[in-house]
């Protein structure tokens, strides 16, 4: 992440040397043709599968009527997996040479996540973080590596940015400590603070120097972890429909769950994908908040697909809970990713009051659909639909009549 303005960049092109080792220095914020490496999209997908731990944990603690609890342990093993995504995510796009020790290093850190995946169970039902910390430090430890390598190779403000860095990420891993060592009720104090000095840390690192990301680069990552954490939410909500329909044979009651919770995922994914952010990314400030604000996006998207297993479940018999808590599973996520995506995203772009509403409005309106029994999932799937088909007559009209005035091609603009 970066809290100032950019530096100068640096030749571009990605590297293109057959040494194995090489010095790890900053690539240009100029490049073209940046996009996702293989190791990255590698990276991404190992990462969902901590995703999809913490989404059927959060399934589990719904369904056996410990909504609260279930969503404060969602929150932090969320904010974990999203956190170590994130700096890889942010470094890689400003250092990453592709040679054997950089490939080595993220490997690692894809084990450590892997190790976090694995302790997530233990985590929500018995209290246990050990196997959540372990993974964490090895991922956070691999961070470390990667940034005293570039102090290595740096110099003057930009190795002292990489050792701030370092120096950081090690402390907050002591920090992290008091999961294992202070009592249940003190544990959530300390994710608050812990997370918050996390968070501080790019802060800190880059206030006379920030790194060297690439805004077309960054845009594409965050849009594809967006689509895989989506995919995982179709895949999640698959599987318990199907599991219902063989278990119960209640096709005709699954079916409204199934079409509304499609509508969300579709309506979530054309939401998303409509405007090229990256323009909006050349400003430091900006890039900074919308970066952070993600870690709602992606918690969102991930819940719904919680949801829709919840759903499923309650309608089944399987989960003993009102259907007004079963519904809300799946609209106030809804809900939540719909306003913020809104804020980081679609309101850069949309133009008069009417597209500025359109979001902000459907959010409301799926919030009242949780109110309408069996049928809520399925209203609020048709909202969903509708704000797409609403937001792309508006833009449409209003390029008709720009193309009217001006006499020329509509220009292009924000749907939803």
């Amino acid at each position: 992440m970066t809290t100032s303005s950019p530096p100068p960049a640096s030749p571009s092109g990605p590297p293109h040397h057959t040494r194995p080792v090489r010095r790890l220095t900053a690539r240009g914020r100029a490049e073209a043709h940046r996009v996702a490496s293989p190791l990255e999209l590698f990276f991404d997908l190992c990462f969902v599968v901590a995703v999809a731990q913490a989404g059927v944990e959060l399934v589990h603690a719904i369904a056996e009527s410990h909504t609260g609890e279930g969503i404060a342990n969602y929150a932090m093993m969320f904010f974990a997996i999203w956190w170590a995504w994130m700096n890889f995510t942010w470094f890689a796009s400003a250092y990453d040479n592709d040679d054997v020790l950089y490939r080595i290093v993220t490997l690692i850190q894809i084990a450590g996540v892997l190790v976090l995946a694995a302790g997530v169970s233990q985590a929500f039902q018995d209290h246990d973080f050990l196997a959540v910390w372990l993974g964490y430090v090895i991922m956070r430890l691999a961070m470390t590596a990667q940034w005293l390598r570039v102090a290595v190779s740096g110099e003057g403000p930009e190795r002292t940015m990489a050792l701030r860095y370092a120096g950081g990420v090690v402390l907050c891993q002591i920090g992290w400590l008091g999961l294992l060592l202070l009592p249940e009720a003190g544990r959530p104090w300390l994710f608050l603070g812990m997370a918050v000095l996390e968070m501080c840390v790019p802060l800190y690192a880059e206030k006379d120097h920030p790194t060297a990301w690439h805004p077309h680069h960054i845009a594409e990552r965050y849009g594809l972890f967006t689509i895989i954490v989506l995919g995982e939410t179709i895949a999640a909500a698959t599987v318990a429909v199907k599991s219902g329909i063989d278990e119960s044979r209640a096709l005709i009651e699954l079916l409204p769950i199934a079409a509304g919770g499609l509508l969300i995922i579709f309506a979530a994914w054309w939401i998303y994908f409509l405007v090229p952010i990256h323009g909006h990314l050349r400003s430091s400030r900006e890039a900074f908040v919308w970066g952070y604000g993600h870690y709602v996006v992606f918690a969102s998207a991930a819940a719904i697909g919680a949801g829709l297993e919840v759903a499923v479940e309650q309608a089944i018999g399987k989960a003993h809970i009102p259907t007004l808590a079963a519904s809300s599973a799946v609209t106030l996520p809804t809900a939540l990713y719909l306003l913020t995506v809104w804020a980081l995203h679609a309101r850069h772009f949309k133009v008069g009051l009417a597209q500025q509403l359109v979001l902000p409005i459907t959010a409301l309106l799926v919030i009242c659909c949780t109110f309408l029994g069996e049928w809520a999932v399925l209203a609020a799937g048709l909202v969903s639909a509708l704000a797409v088909a609403v937001g792309t007559v508006l833009t449409a009209r209003r390029a008709a009549r720009g193309s009217a005035r001006r006499g020329a091609s509509p220009a292009s603009g924000a749907a939803v």
